[in-house]
């Protein structure tokens, strides 16, 4: 299960206090100031990670604190820094403040660092106040204060496809016939109920990320059927893949079913609607063999495409390897006859 979205409370540390102290030693009797400063406090730093691809890590551990300074010594001695709490977020992940709703950072790079919390200032000890007029001075300051503060974490699937489609079309099933990932699959609507992603692997140095869009209704750019929040993911996905069930068990018209979900994609925005999409004819094994030619065809005509699309079965994975073939060249712009279905 991908869990996109997440709370955390982050502290940094507090600065250590500044030291009032004055060299006493054998013989020296009035010996000068030698109060140290103190540390600084340690930052809450979020790292951009390529190797994540959930928040889930997050949120069994929704506090992350810094280590805060350590205060000035006598004979000059600097305070020890606090640490660092460094938090690991998957690539792609947009975080905002609580309190006031403005965005902190957008983490899209391999070991990309954003503090978000900064650490107190060190206090300064009295030895840093010593002058030619102040020769024993007695002031010192304390460390500055942390920073505490609530994020919100929402994490856009980085994939390099996305399955879009009604529920009930297939695409969970799809999804684990080309990939390790092993999503719910039962035989009603609805079963997948977040994203996940999947790794199809076509060689040892070509694969492919698929993301498994939870299936989309009627309205779902108004926000209808959770639609907000399954449609946002497919923003960052290089290409769309709309998964059409060419025999719904519901008796529903392909055709009025493929047109249901563009229109949902260009009435969210105009980025979805003019994204790629290639268009698959996915359960292929529940029409008869002697009737698939006829039977595609005129589907195909009712789409008003040229040519028919790919044709898959998740199931029996019927196709599978062609079409992730196809989906490699056309994520990696390699030249080949275009199959993606215009908008229309």
């Amino acid at each position: 299960m991908l869990i996109d979205r997440a709370t955390i409370f982050v502290r940094s540390g507090k600065g250590g206090n500044g030291c009032l102290s004055f060299r006493r030693e054998k013989y020296i009797p009035k010996g000068g100031p030698d109060g140290g400063d103190g540390g600084r406090g340690g930052d809450v730093v979020l790292v951009g990670d390529e190797s994540l691809d959930t928040l889930l890590p997050l949120t069994p551990r929704p506090h992350y604190r810094a280590e805060s300074g350590q205060g000035g010594m006598g004979k000059s001695c600097i305070g020890r820094d606090g640490a660092h709490c460094v938090v690991k977020v998957p690539l792609g992940t947009i975080v905002h403040d609580r309190e006031t709703g403005a965005l902190v950072a957008d983490i899209g790079e391999e070991g990309e660092r954003v503090v978000v919390a900064h650490g107190g200032a060190g206090g300064r000890g009295n030895e840093s106040f010593k002058s030619s007029t102040n020769q024993v001075p007695r002031e010192w300051t304390p460390g500055g204060d942390w920073q505490e503060r609530t994020l919100d974490l929402e994490l856009k699937l980085i994939a390099d496809i996305g399955l879009v489609g009604l529920p009930n079309a297939g695409k969970s099933t799809l999804l684990r016939s080309l990939s390790r990932a092993k999503p719910k699959v039962a035989d009603y609507p609805f079963t997948t109920l977040s994203p996940h992603l999947g790794i199809a692997e076509l060689s040892r140095h070509r694969r492919l990320v698929v993301a498994d869009i939870p299936g989309l209704i009627e309205g779902a750019a108004g926000g209808a059927g959770l639609g907000h929040d399954f449609l946002r993911h497919i923003e960052r996905t290089n290409r769309i893949v709309h998964v059409l069930d060419v025999m719904p068990f519901d008796g529903s018209d392909p055709e009025s079913n493929y047109r249901t979900i563009r229109a949902e994609l260009c009435e969210y925005s105009d980025v979805l609607g003019s994204k790629p999409e290639l268009l698959i004819f996915n359960k292929i094994d529940l029409v008869p063999e002697d009737d698939r030619s006829d039977y595609f065809r005129d589907l195909t005509d009712r789409l008003g495409l040229d040519r028919v699309p790919l044709l898959v079965s998740g199931l029996s994975g019927e196709g599978t390897q062609p079409m992730l073939e196809s989906l490699w060249e056309e994520v990696h712009g390699v030249e080949r006859d275009a199959w993606s279905a215009d908008s229309r």
